[in-house]
């Protein structure tokens, strides 16, 4: 079910989404979609990330490298 959403955006804002609405071929509505989105997800990841990394820190897993050689 969709609902529709009314934002206030400054000017400038509303000319950059406008301008790219239409170098992109996409509505005004897919991108403030995709940013909600990617919004969200990053903000998942750092709640995800303030829970996990002191528990890899006392396990030793401190770096990109120590991750890859756990999963690998």
């Amino acid at each position: 079910m969709r609902r529709t959403v009314t934002v206030s955006l400054p000017g400038d804002l509303t000319r950059l989404v406008d301008r790219t609405s239409r170098a992109d071929g996409v509505t005004r509505s897919d991108i403030v979609r995709e940013a909600l989105r990617r919004y969200f997800a990053q903000r998942e990841f750092q709640s995800l990330r303030r829970k996990l990394v002191p528990e890899a820190e006392a396990r030793g897993t401190l770096t990109d490298e120590d991750v890859f050689r756990h999963v690998s």
